[in-house]
């Protein structure tokens, strides 16, 4: 909690309709606020009083936060209801469109974007006026090359630089997407148009023809789906992309026709959990909202090599029996010994049919396994993806289908090679 200005209250006696507002802006953040939060919140202050600025601000938070992720923009739309002249400047300058050339790698902070949209309702002020211009430089240029539509420009924004709308808008196509699989081939026999005869069936249809063989009987090879099992980090730094792709395994684990025998999820920062029951919720937000009271260590530290000795230990022999195929979420940037990390991943890489890694630094150009946690666990995967948009998650499907596929990982083999 940093300090602040000295308390000031906007429309001063209209108190509760105040609070009212504030709550709708934290709504808007994405907190989980009904209007009974807005009553306790009034009785809440009541109780304390609001004479003291510290006093009014732990009031509200213990009222309106329930997660650890929602402390950060509480504070950021605290700051910026409640008066924070300068902070209300920076908010305004954060909405101001810019033009520049080159796109700046580092973006603004994603909780005081969030801030800012839901107190202004993702308005951006107007830019001031240009100066007329004189002569020839006076010219209109118009740049006919954003005529992609919203929907296909959504597809490759990285999850971390999308707005609440965008967000709002990726979730609904996320709930659309789908991840086909083809069956696989087992040992098992049943009848059929197939190359094998079936002698057994062939002299039981010859009995009741007196013993004679009118047509042969054949058999061919049973299908059957595999099962998916996903391992998200929701660390830190991997928050907000965990959130975008737990929304698609909850699409995935609730769409009928598609070919999974069973999904299975499970959430790591600091320590490993299931979270697979709660996907059989059909409503995706209480779904995630069960998870995420469940795994405690959401936006915490990271320790890969802990959580998947963990996972190989007490989980997979009965998840990744029969050919399953796990996806790998996370960034690689452990915490733990490299060593338990490599025993690890190659005990991981053996039990199940395929391993694939999304990772959304992937999403940088030049992006080179420097990292240890990185260094330890690429040979243990058979494909190395980016994660960080829908159409990276879009193009699953194809990459588990394709089994030669595996993206990124032979060129940073070479450079570790290089290296």
């Amino acid at each position: 909690m940093t300090d602040y200005a000295p308390l000031t209250l906007p429309d001063s006696g209209k108190l509760a309709q105040n609070i009212a507002h504030f709550a709708r802006a934290l709504r808007r953040a994405g907190l989980a606020l009904g209007p009974g939060k807005v009553i306790e919140a009034v009785k809440a202050i009541a109780a304390v009083g609001f004479t003291q600025r510290m006093d009014f601000y732990w009031a509200l938070q213990a009222v309106f936060v329930s997660r650890p992720e929602d402390r950060e923009i509480f504070d950021q739309i605290f700051r910026l209801y409640w008066r924070d002249p300068q902070f209300l400047e920076q908010m305004m300058s954060f909405l101001i469109p810019q033009i520049k050339g080159v796109q700046e790698e580092r973006l603004a902070d994603a909780a005081e974007k969030r801030a800012a949209e839901a107190l202004l309702d993702g308005k951006a002020p107007a830019p001031p006026d240009l100066p007329e211009m004189q002569g020839e430089d006076q010219q209109i240029e118009i740049d006919a090359s954003a005529t992609v539509s919203a929907e296909e420009r959504l597809k490759t924004l990285d999850f971390e630089q999308m707005s609440l709308a965008e967000m709002a808008q990726a979730k609904r196509m996320l709930s659309r997407l789908s991840l086909p699989v083809k069956p696989l081939t087992t040992r098992r026999m049943q009848p059929g148009l197939g190359q094998r005869i079936d002698a057994r069936a062939t002299m039981r249809a010859a009995l009741r023809s007196g013993g004679e063989v009118l047509a042969l009987k054949h058999r061919k090879p049973k299908t059957r789906w595999p099962n998916l099992v996903v391992i998200c980090d929701i660390s830190g730094s991997m928050a907000q992309y965990s959130r975008m792709v737990l929304q698609f395994v909850h699409a995935v684990a609730n769409k009928r026709g598609q070919g999974w025998a069973k999904v299975n999820a499970f959430t790591f920062g600091t320590r490993l959990t299931n979270i697979t029951r709660h996907l059989k919720n059909r409503d995706v937000d209480l779904a995630l909202k069960a998870a995420g009271a469940q795994a405690q260590d959401w936006s915490g530290g990271t320790r890969i090599g802990t959580c998947l000795t963990d996972f190989n230990r007490d989980w997979s022999r009965r998840v990744l029996g029969q050919g399953a195929v796990v996806l790998l979420i996370t960034d690689g940037l452990d915490r733990d010994d490299a060593t338990a990390l490599t025993a690890a991943m190659q005990r991981l890489h053996l039990s199940c049919r395929r391993l694939i890694w999304l990772n959304p630094l992937l999403r940088w150009e030049g992006f080179a396994p420097r990292a240890a946690g990185i260094r330890a666990m690429l040979p243990h995967v058979d494909s190395f993806r980016a994660g960080h948009s829908i159409a990276s998650l879009e193009a699953l499907g194809q990459v588990i289908s394709n089994g030669d596929d595996a993206g990124e990982k032979p060129r940073l083999l070479r450079l570790l090679g290089d290296n």
